[in-house]
């Protein structure tokens, strides 16, 4: 199966410090991959490096095998790249809807459309798809930031595909989440890897949403993979077993 997104010998060091080092995978068309690791194994800075916020000190990135290595942010968007904060970025004096259709904006249309097309922009449709997929009907005219943090998070999620993008990542979508709203979060996501073929990648300290939501899984330790494999596998892994689990 095709690769959707590789990554290749990435690096990146702070003064002498490496945060990334060496770090290879990849992400094959409809595949749900999960990245995992101790705090300050390099997660964050991997994604960060993946998605232009940083640019990576050496290796490449590529995605559907043309090389984006350093692209900014907002050019990634328009090749379909989508992603999530580990701090929410829903606008709390927005109703859900109209925080849906502000992020199908991002990837469609000029300025000029959104100055002059409909009040919308011809989004509204594709925005309650989404609202009736993620089960937030009941609060799609709820100003954002009135939602518990749980639906909030539904709403970002939800926000990351409005645009039907190639490729999703999701940092930290369990934190801070309580078990019932855990469970429609990673039970959504499952429905829209199922329905839609969408890829995506997790990076989360939630040992167990990342074994039960992904196909496979990558394990960070100081910057280098140290492992990866199906969840079995890496649940059987001695050396994850003293690095992440406390065994």
């Amino acid at each position: 199966m095709a690769s959707v997104l590789e990554v290749s010998g990435l690096r990146k060091t702070f003064g002498g410090i490496t945060a990334v080092d060496e770090v290879s995978f990849s992400v094959a068309e409809g595949e749900i991959l999960g990245i995992i690791g101790p705090n300050g194994c390099g997660k964050s800075t991997l994604f960060n490096c993946i998605l232009g916020q940083l640019v990576p000190t050496a290796g490449t990135v590529k995605l559907d095998g043309r090389d984006i290595t350093g692209m900014p942010p907002q050019q990634l968007n328009r090749l379909g790249v989508g992603r999530t904060f580990q701090l929410l970025q829903v606008f709390p004096e927005l109703t859900v809807r109209e925080n849906l259709i502000l992020a199908g904006q991002e990837h469609h249309g000029s300025m000029m459309s959104r100055l002059f097309g409909p009040r919308d922009a011809g989004l509204g449709a594709a925005a309650d798809k989404m609202i009736g997929f993620f089960r937030l009907g009941h609060l799609a005219d709820a100003k954002a930031g009135g939602l518990s943090y749980g639906q909030q998070k539904l709403l970002d999620a939800a926000m990351a595909f409005m645009a039907g993008p190639r490729l999703v990542l999701l940092d930290e979508p369990a934190g801070g989440v309580n078990l019932t709203m855990l469970a429609d979060l990673k039970d959504r996501l499952k429905a829209m890897n199922a329905e839609t073929g969408a890829t995506f990648v997790v990076i989360e300290h939630n040992m167990e949403f990342v074994m039960e939501l992904c196909s496979r899984v990558v394990v960070l330790a100081q910057g280098k993979v140290l492992a990866q494999g199906t969840p079995a596998e890496v649940r059987a892994n001695q050396a994850v077993i003293d690095a992440y689990l406390g065994g």
